[in-house]
């Protein structure tokens, strides 16, 4: 089964934090899409855009969502250098795009969910909910109530992505912040990777018999972070290989450049302990934040020859 992984590459100048492609025939070797330049460029907000995320809707749309942040333009300007700044007074924003062939984009759209309430709004996610015919989007956040100290799950459904509901809390860690979510149903239940910012630092794994929650840990994925460096491995993207096993992308960062970028993890199940798998896995450039999606052969092919037009990029 083909794939493909929507993503941003961590680079110091903008054109960086904008959308980049990437496709596979089996989820392991990878190649870029584009000649690796972004496929999409943020023009609105921040004008960058981080941590994407892609899904096929019900009718066969594809939406792209991100964080609305360019820290290339914004951190030595309206940011101060400073990262408690961005997450206090940073975009209350997420950024879309629409497509019905992964070829053809829409214009970007800002989707103000923030209510004037919270920090800036990461790394979003969206779940389908089958049970409701909707959409869960969930994202992190800082929150005025408690001084935009550690940030929790908010979520806010949608059936078209025109209108959203009200922004709810989906899942606050009692003992620390919690950011970066990523939830797949398996068997009825819906699990939920996420990054713990202590106790433990690392990756950790909830489960739901809904996708609103409410949520408790699956202590058996514990032992997939053991003798890791816990707390220098984010968001994490999982998907279903042809063999019928999961496999799980975590981001580390840290360390020399060379060692930074996805680090790939196999299992039976969800439920199961994770192995690595780093032999089986190739990418042609660093990159960040993404999501991996199920694609046909035709949109594989269709992307494989995608080019866009200099006077586009």
């Amino acid at each position: 089964m083909p794939y493909l992984f929507v993503h941003f590459r961590e680079k110091r100048t903008p054109d960086g934090e904008q959308v980049y492609f990437g496709i596979s025939e089996d989820g392991f070797h990878w190649e870029a899409v584009n000649d690796g330049d972004p496929v999409l460029w943020s023009y609105r907000g921040d004008k960058g855009v981080r941590d994407c995320t892609i899904t096929r809707t019900a009718d066969g749309r594809f939406v792209i969502m991100g964080t609305d942040l360019s820290l290339a333009y914004g951190m030595p300007n309206q940011y101060d250098g400073s990262w408690e700044e961005i997450t206090r007074n940073g975009s209350d924003a997420l950024v879309l795009w629409e497509s019905e062939d992964l070829v053809e984009w829409s214009d970007q759209r800002m989707v103000e969910l923030g209510d004037g309430q919270f920090g800036c709004l990461w790394a979003p996610d969206i779940t389908y909910d089958g049970q409701n015919d909707e959409y869960v989007v969930h994202w992190s956040s800082s929150h005025r109530r408690d001084d935009y100290e550690d940030k929790a799950i908010y979520c806010a459904t949608t059936e078209s992505f025109e209108t959203f509901s009200e922004p709810e809390l989906l899942y606050r860690k009692p003992d620390s912040g919690v950011i970066d979510s990523a939830m797949y149903e398996e068997d009825g239940s819906y699990y939920c990777f996420c990054k713990s910012e202590a106790n433990p630092a690392g990756i950790v794994l909830l489960k739901s018999e809904r996708p609103t929650g409410p949520f408790t840990r699956v202590d058996v994925f514990d032992r997939t972070m053991e003798g890791l460096e816990g707390g220098r491995y984010e968001a994490p993207t999982a998907f279903l290989l042809d063999d019928g096993r999961w496999c799980l992308f975590l981001d580390y960062f840290g360390g020399r450049p060379e060692t930074q970028g996805y680090v790939p993890f196999v299992a039976d199940s969800l439920e199961s302990a994770f192995e690595r798998a780093d032999e089986e896995f190739a990418f042609p450039y660093g990159f960040k934040h993404g999501t991996v999606l199920p694609i046909t052969a035709e949109e594989y092919e269709r992307l494989q020859a995608y080019e866009k037009e200099p006077s586009e990029r």
